[in-house]
């Protein structure tokens, strides 16, 4: 399949029931918390995205400006963004293949973006696009397991959260997951900051100058997946993106120490990101 007939097909990205739960009571509270909003919407990749999408539309003549989730709430209505929640409460599960535990997939995005933010706070990028990036750099494995039974073949060689899965997708399809991602954020007029990231998330050299932005990525994904593959020490210095590291002033043991907190681990009524 190519790229432009996988965004044309009808693809409803699905949320996390829990998020979705406690925005729609938060939402209907007579004062709702807009931090607490905030911190609900920031778990899952598919409510930020539509906040973005809807922020960056050419009505708020700010299309390509709304980097995070905050800044998509100073511009949307409370009623908008209610509608939206209310909207994702009606979608169904969704069926990524028999691989595909899409309550794990939530986790790593989360995690991803953790990382991406904390990188990018060290490096004095945009905390708030590095944490975005990071959350929905793998939508677009979403899109393609929607989109194509391939992607769900291709679990035999590559499992969804494997670090080599980007190499399989394009030797087979000739992209990947993270490029699905930008062309997705193109389409849905998202800053060019984030496309760009996500763009090159998978090889930050193949673009004419370096992007910062998607070294930021390509290191969170390669600290998120190894940390949820349980690798050890060997492996993962094994597996590290030094020369990424190194062009960005960065060691494994800096990466390392951007390690997300494990919320579950926290006491009642602590922040959720």
């Amino acid at each position: 399949m190519e790229p432009a007939a996988l965004l044309s097909s009808r693809f409803v990205m699905p949320s996390r029931p829990k998020a979705v739960a406690l925005l729609l009571v938060e939402l209907s509270r007579p004062e709702p918390d807009l931090r607490r909003i905030d911190q609900l919407v920031s778990t899952d990749p598919a409510l930020a995205m539509r906040l973005l999408q809807a922020a960056n539309a050419t009505y708020f003549k700010l299309t390509g400006q709304v980097h995070g989730i905050s800044e998509a709430l100073a511009v949307l209505r409370l009623g908008q963004v209610q509608a939206m929640v209310a909207s994702a409460a009606s979608v169904s599960a969704f069926q990524g293949g028999p691989d595909f535990d899409i309550t794990k997939f939530w986790t790593y995005s989360l995690d991803c973006a953790k990382v991406a933010r904390s990188l990018a706070g060290l490096l004095r990028q945009n905390q708030q696009a590095a944490f975005t990036c990071g959350l929905i750099h793998a939508v677009g494995e979403l899109a393609m397991r929607a989109a194509m039974t391939q992607a769900i073949a291709l679990d035999e060689r590559a499992k969804p959260l494997d670090l080599k899965r980007w190499r399989a997708e394009r030797r087979e399809f000739g992209f990947c997951f993270t490029e699905v991602s930008a062309w997705l954020a193109r389409q849905w007029h998202l800053p060019p900051l984030i496309h760009d990231a996500l763009l090159y998330a998978h090889a930050p050299f193949d673009k004419d100058a370096f992007e910062p932005m998607a070294g930021v990525v390509h290191l969170a994904i390669w600290r998120a997946r190894v940390r949820h593959a349980h690798l050890g020490d060997n492996a993962m210095t094994v597996s590290f993106p030094s020369l990424v590291a190194e062009v960005m002033g960065l060691d494994i043991d800096l990466v390392l120490q951007q390690d997300p907190i494990d919320w579950s681990l926290q006491e009642p009524g602590r922040p959720l990101i």
